[in-house]
């Protein structure tokens, strides 16, 4: 067993575990059971024991597992504390998970996003359940009066082979709690995992299909009012007046007010992006009647000047400002802008030999430009948050990616002391970024301190989808530099965005081409983004897996031959030493595929292929997707994908998101955008931002995983970029044309 030490005490345990693991980054967040009938089948424990912060184990042995962080769908309320259950060597059927409270005191980064919740809480979650399990034994031996050396566990269940002698967790676990922590703990073999690495269900989907009350949406308060937001109609402006005369007579409404989300002079942190920092609140007794008053509302707007907002970094240990122009901005002028600065020099990220001279001496250059629109997250549950606001505390409630900075947001916002502030965590029904910006949760505290009442904060459909923090939209310039005998000598790739570059100057095919240049440039803008599902790898992977098949086409390469020989340069032979990616991995994805999908023996006229593979958020997936072509309609229909992300702690978890993100990828590639004119969203609502039907999903998405004794790596962000390039490349080899320009497919208005 591999052995890791502790040098702290029993109360620091709770903070340095977490610490161990990176944080605890996305914990393993349950309001029910691990199997939804184990209250019913097994009998709670009469009384519980705490063996340390993450878990405590009751008198029948029943074990509960505390969970730090929000679950925003990625299913780690499953796979987390299957890390614990597997090193605490406890029945999984015994297993009880309860949602921890928000406690930065014992808890460190509580939050969801970056994919990064297996990858750093690994650690730390097998110490906490392999602590526990040494303290157990502690107690077993103390009992029996043996060496602790001769005693075993399974199941739940603590052995001493010598004198024939058994007790349950439950029996000794009183006196394991009074235990001093072990300075060493053994963590069990990969090979001996019976947990991890099985099929485990979401534990989860049983509340989830009869209807109870989980998420943010869900929640009724007594005494509680509605209130609605109206924000300005466009991008640039800021309100002047309102009038809310006729509203306020209307059937069940409370009050109309206007709110300063934050005060002037308050250095944000980077989750509180906000492009519209003065509100017009209408508050009610039901949605409804709150809904039908806003229209009641007559305002005025007027434009901004330009100005600077201050930002925390992510650490906290310094600031940084943006310039938020004004004006009233249309796509228009974003593709003018785009286009003009792709033919500028740019500020050069990295450069590897000489690419001038390579292109100048090159006997053919191919240069292609790629394009991406903004996109808006369109979560399934809307933007909602609970607020009960007092003179001397608040309790908020709901949906949120961020809570630990959230919390600070709100104490500084309320005047209140950090103590003072209770969120409290509920599933959320999907955030791929945009509950990261928690503007809502700040609103939220506001209207109740304001109105002196409960309040449940609620966005509208429409209200979303104009209110920003938005995929940014992008533009990448490839060049490539062939000799005279069609050999790749130069590389040069020239990406920016608005208001941000999608640029990773490190990652493949940096390493792999002797001469190689990567620029970036950005444009600013009022209208605010943020992180969307593989934040920059969603548009810059497409772009380059395009570029990448064109180039092998032009030099008569089978797509994966050439991929393959780029990715043994850099394992062989590497350019550089700043690039970020395994090429071996890479590789290693590739190769999987190609075999999973018979890539070189099909010969199927009918069937048309397009392959990609892209390494981000530490793992490595590869794809081919099969289309074919019905009444001149491209027709997904399968998808096959591979991917290395380590240890796979869930596998029908993990296939789940791999297939999710699959069918996200092709449906926001394909279908979805947002345009602006005089800085209004031309889509607000379904009826005209497309996203992808039923019919129009793989007919099958087969996934493989790279078997691996590796750590786990991010998964709920790296199945997302790397399809678009495979779609892209399929659609040419179905209809002959390249695909630039996203979405591949545009519609005005959608039609059933």
């Amino acid at each position: 067993m591999a052995l890791i030490k502790t040098t702290y005490g029993r109360r620091s345990f709770l903070k340095t575990s977490a610490l161990a693991g990176g944080g605890m980054m996305i914990g393993f967040s349950w309001l029910a059971s691990c199997n939804p009938s184990a209250k019913e089948v097994a009998k709670l424990p009469d009384e519980w024991f705490e063996i340390n912060g993450f878990l405590k184990i009751g008198d029948n042995g029943m074990v509960t597992i505390m969970s730090p962080n929000p679950e925003i769908g990625q299913n780690v309320k499953t796979s987390m504390p299957m890390i614990v259950a597997e090193e605490l060597d406890v029945a999984w059927k015994n297993v009880i998970v309860e949602q921890a409270a928000l406690n930065t005191k014992i808890y460190t980064n509580q939050l969801a996003g970056g994919s990064q919740s297996i990858r750093q809480g690994w650690d730390g979650l097998r110490m906490a359940g392999a602590t526990a399990r040494q303290m157990l034994k502690q107690a077993a031996a103390q009992k029996w009066e043996v060496p602790v050396e001769e005693i075993t566990s399974k199941e739940g269940v603590l052995l001493h082979e010598k004198s024939n002698q058994s007790i349950g967790y439950g029996e000794v676990a009183s006196l394991a709690a009074t235990l001093e922590v072990p300075k060493e703990v053994a963590l069990k073999e990969l090979d001996t995992f019976n947990i991890i690495g099985t099929d485990t269900k979401n534990v989860d989907g049983q509340n989830i299909a009869t209807g109870k009350p989980l998420f943010g949406i869900d929640q009724y308060k007594e005494n509680m009012l509605i209130a609605m937001t109206i924000h300005p109609p466009a991008f640039g402006l800021k309100l002047k007046s309102f009038d809310a005369f006729e509203a306020k007579k209307m059937p069940g409404i409370h009050d109309v007010i206007s709110i300063k989300t934050y005060e002037e002079g308050y250095n944000k942190n980077m989750f509180d992006a906000d492009a519209f920092p003065e509100l017009i609140v209408v508050v009610g007794n039901t949605t409804w009647e709150v809904m039908q008053a806003k229209k009641a509302v007559k305002a005025s707007w007027e434009p901004f000047e330009t100005y600077e907002e201050v930002f925390s970094n992510f650490s906290g240990n310094g600031t940084f400002s943006q310039s938020v122009p004004n004006g009233a901005e249309s796509s228009a002028y974003h593709s003018e802008e785009m286009e003009k600065l792709s033919s500028k020099l740019a500020k050069e990220v990295r450069k590897d030999g000489d690419p001038e001279k390579a292109f100048k001496k090159a006997a053919k250059i191919i240069e292609r430009s790629y394009t991406a629109p903004f996109l808006a997250h369109n979560t399934m549950e809307p933007m909602n948050f609970f607020a009960d606001v007092t003179a001397d505390k608040a309790l908020l409630s709901g949906p949120i990616q961020t809570p630990e900075f959230m919390e600070k947001s709100v104490a500084a916002r309320l005047g209140l002391p950090l103590e003072k502030i209770d969120i409290q965590m509920t599933r959320q029904g999907g955030g791929f970024g945009r509950r990261l910006y928690g503007h809502f949760v700040v609103e939220a505290a506001v209207i109740s301190q304001k109105i002196q009442r409960p309040i449940k904060l609620m966005y509208t459909r429409e209200d979303d989808m104009t209110f920003g923090n938005y995929r940014p939209t992008y533009h990448a310039q490839y060049r490539a530099a062939l000799d005279e005998n069609n050999n790749l000598i130069g590389f040069h790739v020239r990406a920016g965005g608005i208001p941000e570059s999608p640029l990773f100057a490190n990652r493949f095919p940096a390493g792999a081409i002797d001469n190689y240049l990567a620029e970036s440039w950005a444009v600013a803008s009022n209208i605010s983004v943020g992180a969307f599902r593989a934040p920059r790898s969603n548009f810059i992977a497409g772009a380059e897996q395009s570029f990448l098949d064109e180039i092998a086409e032009t030099i008569g390469k089978d797509p994966f031959e050439f991929r393959l020989e780029l990715l043994e340069r850099a394992a062989k032979n590497p350019v550089g030493e700043k690039n970020d990616y395994d090429p071996k991995r890479y590789a290693g994805v590739l190769e999987l595929v190609k075999e999973k999908s018979n890539w070189a023996s099909d010969n199927s006229t009918n069937t048309f292929k397009g392959v990609s593979a892209y390494f981000c958020h530490n793992s490595y997936v590869a794809n081919v997707l099969e289309m074919t072509m019905e009444n001149d309609t491209p027709v997904v229909q399968k998808v096959y994908c591979a991917v290395d992300c380590g240890i796979v702690v869930n596998p029908i978890a993990a296939s789940n998101m791999v297939e999710g993100g699959t069918v996200d990828g092709i449906g926001q590639a394909m279908y979805s955008g947002l345009t602006f004119e005089d800085g209004k969203p031309q889509q607000t609502n379904f009826d005209r931002y497309r996203l992808i039907r039923h019919r129009e999903a793989p007919k099958d998405v087969e996934v493989h995983f790279v078997e691996s004794k590796e750590h786990p790596t991010g998964l709920g962000e790296p199945p997302f970029p790397p399809i678009m390039g495979a779609l892209a490349n399929a659609l040419y080899k179905a209809t002959g044309q390249r695909h630039y320009h996203q979405p591949y497919i545009t519609q005005k208005k959608v039609v059933s």
